[in-house]
């Protein structure tokens, strides 16, 4: 199977705001809740898309999705060890190059999309932040998801 939507969701989405630190816990509106769920909903369209893409990029350099993930993920723990040939390394290191491009692309749609929603990167950031840690938070973002 490829790397799990979620997976992928989660390292995009971390990438996002994986360099924000974490505040200290405030309240957020109904209304930033309605923004913040609609700019999410969005960005699991563009995960999708980019799923699909990352399968082809794997593809086109000639490599077997579960071969590239159990390389990935040998590269990503360093006590494990990958045994490469000169040819999947070449490969792995043109699907990275190209990871990383398609990276930069989804950071800048995300910031769009964000920013259309009504609340800065930096707000979508904090309440991104928050929901790890608030139960309640994470109940009302479900709710507006589902509605």
């Amino acid at each position: 199977m490829i790397i799990s939507k979620m997976k992928i969701f989660g390292l995009l989405f971390f990438m996002m705001i994986g360099t924000s630190t974490l505040i200290a816990q405030s309240d957020v509106t109904d209304k930033e809740i309605e923004q913040f769920s609609v700019t999410f909903q969005k960005m699991r369209m563009i995960n999708q898309e980019a799923q699909k893409d990352l399968s082809e990029i794997i593809t086109k350099e000639g490599m077997e999705i579960a071969r590239f993930n159990t390389i990935h993920q040998a590269q990503m723990n360093p006590q494990a060890e990958a045994d490469l040939t000169k040819e999947e390394e070449k490969q792995y290191d043109a699907i990275i190059k190209a990871l990383n491009e398609m990276q930069l692309e989804f950071r800048k749609e995300m910031e769009s999309m964000i920013t259309e929603s009504g609340l800065s990167v930096k707000r979508y950031e904090e309440i991104a932040n928050q929901l790890q840690q608030d139960a309640q938070l994470q109940e009302r973002v479900k709710q507006e998801l589902t509605n």
